[in-house]
Formats: structure tokens, C-alpha cells, sequence
């Protein structure tokens, strides 16, 4: 009885999801390899170098230009998703079975791909610090914040920002493994798989009757794709580029704290600081799991 339980809880069926979707094959992106490709063209070697081994805000890479990689990737991603969907549409009701869970985990792969692009671009860690199939607790439970952004929910949003606070404040280059798992961020990771269960399953419904009809169903699929990831990859970009953790760094030079430029020690210095973006408080509030 316990395991029919867990199979109908919101929670673990978005979990579930979530795990094989990050066990697809290409769905993991190469941090070091995707940034050097995608910065090749806007960026120095030094400064592309300094962005893999450190991260883009302390190589100081300009904000247009992270800007215009992320719009990049994510037009890349939305239009492999949307083809991927409406492929999936064209078999009609027979396969309905067969399509439908393939489609949401291709679905769910893709924004697993999306996730880390934006991620990488505006300065967090590694998510899959290794070659194995596993995915440890705290990445899954980065991922599923990640998603509420892209949900719109607005703890998720709270969330994320604490968690790169802790990464800014400790300079950390892994994510904080215990806020996640256990501490003061946990529960909220909880909250946000159960809303994202329930929304899945609302989502499957709306993929199964968009395959109804064959061909047409292909058209409505891709459309219905399109429509959802595009806004919702935009969501995240937004919220992680507002973040402190994305701000170009501050260098130390001959003891001045300055920002890309030599200052000579002629007297008191105060620092400029850089216009602060403020957390994504514009994200859209969807209604919250109860408790």
C-alpha cells in the first residue's frame, strides 16, 4: 500500500519524472565545453578562460553579451523541443500510451537542457559534477526550484535567491549540499515538486487531448509546446540574471577594490558599485500547494 501511495504522490511522480529525464541521453550539458562555444564569438580567450575556470561575472563578461548567448540557447532549445512535440503528434490516438510519456520526458529533458545553460551563463556551479548516471539531492532539488521559476511559483523564486546567496557569500564553487537536502531551504524544495506534480499531470492531460487526432494533432502539439517552454525558459533567465550571484565581480588590485580598471592610491577610494538587479519579483504567481 505504502509504495501505490508514493507511486499517486504529487511529489515523488514529479521526482520520478525529473530523474529520468535527467538520465536521457544529451541531456546533460558539458559546463566547460558549452561555455567556451558559446562565448567564442563575443569573448577573449582569456576572458573565456577565466569564465570556465572561475565564472562569466568574475571574467567580467558584459551583460549584453551574456544576454544575447542566453536568448541564443534558448531559441535553440524551444525549437528542438517544439519539433521533438509535434513529431510526437503525428501517430494520433493509437499511440496515445506510447507518446505521451516520451513526449513529457523529452519535454522535461529539455528544460533540464535549458536549465543548465542559464545556469552556467549567469555563474552557479556544476550541476552534474560527474560522468555517472546518479544525480545527487542537491542537484535534483536545484532542478526543481529551477522549474518552479520557470512555473511562475513564487516561493521558488525566494528560494533560488537564497540559494546564491550562500554560493556568493562563501565564493563556493559546488552547490550547498545541506540547505539543500536537509537545512532551510529543503522544505521548500518539497513544496515545489508537489505543485509541480499536480501541474505535470495537468499538463499530460493537455498533451494527450492536443495527440488526439493525427497530423492535426501534430500542429496543436508543436504550437502547445512553443507556447509554454518559450515563456517559461524566459522566466528563469530573467530571475537568474537579476541575481547578485550573476553581477560582474569586483577585482583586488594592489589593494583598491576596483571594477575591470587600475586605480592609483592617491587617496580615499569608494568603490562603484554596479546597478543592482533586484530578484525576480515579477514572476507570475501561480497558486501554491497546500500544505
Amino acid at each position: 500500500m505504502k509504495q501505490g501511495k508514493d507511486i499517486e504522490n504529487p511529489e515523488s511522480r514529479f521526482s520520478a519524472v525529473l530523474l529520468a529525464a535527467a538520465k536521457l541521453p544529451g541531456v546533460r550539458i558539458n559546463r566547460e565545453t558549452y561555455l567556451r562555444s558559446a562565448l567564442a564569438r563575443h569573448c577573449s580567450e582569456d576572458d573565456i578562460r577565466r569564465a570556465i575556470e572561475e565564472t562569466p561575472a568574475a571574467a567580467g563578461i558584459p551583460v549584453e553579451v551574456l544576454d544575447k548567448v542566453a536568448n541564443d540557447s534558448i531559441r535553440f532549445e524551444t525549437g528542438k523541443v517544439s519539433a521533438l512535440s509535434a513529431a510526437a503528434g503525428i501517430p494520433g490516438v493509437l499511440a496515445l500510451p506510447a507518446t505521451v510519456p516520451a513526449d513529457l520526458a523529452q519535454y522535461f529533458g529539455h528544460m533540464v537542457r535549458i536549465a543548465q545553460k542559464l545556469a552556467y551563463l549567469y555563474s552557479w556551479p556544476d550541476l552534474f559534477s560527474d560522468d555517472g548516471d546518479d544525480v545527487d539531492d542537491a542537484t535534483m532539488g536545484v532542478l526543481t526550484l529551477f522549474f518552479g521559476v520557470m512555473f511562475g511559483t513564487q516561493s521558488a523564486n525566494t528560494a533560488v535567491g537564497k540559494v546564491a546567496g550562500m554560493m556568493s557569500k562563501q565564493v563556493a564553487k559546488k552547490l550547498p549540499q545541506k540547505a539543500l537536502t536537509q537545512g532551510v531551504i529543503y522544505p521548500i524544495v518539497k513544496k515545489v515538486a508537489a505543485y509541480l506534480g499536480v501541474q505535470m499531470t495537468k499538463q499530460s492531460f493537455a498533451k494527450a487531448v492536443s495527440k488526439a487526432i493525427p497530423l492535426v494533432g501534430a500542429v496543436v502539439s508543436g504550437g502547445l509546446t512553443l507556447a509554454t517552454f518559450l515563456p517559461m525558459a524566459k522566466r528563469l533567465k530573467k530571475h537568474l540574471a537579476g541575481l547578485p550571484l550573476a553581477e560582474p565581480s569586483r577585482r583586488v588590485m594592489d589593494g583598491e577594490v576596483v571594477e575591470g580598471e587600475v586605480v592609483e592610491d592617491h587617496g580615499p577610494f569608494a568603490p562603484a558599485h554596479a546597478d543592482q538587479h533586484g530578484a525576480d519579483t515579477t514572476a507570475i504567481k501561480l497558486e501554491e500547494p497546500q500544505s
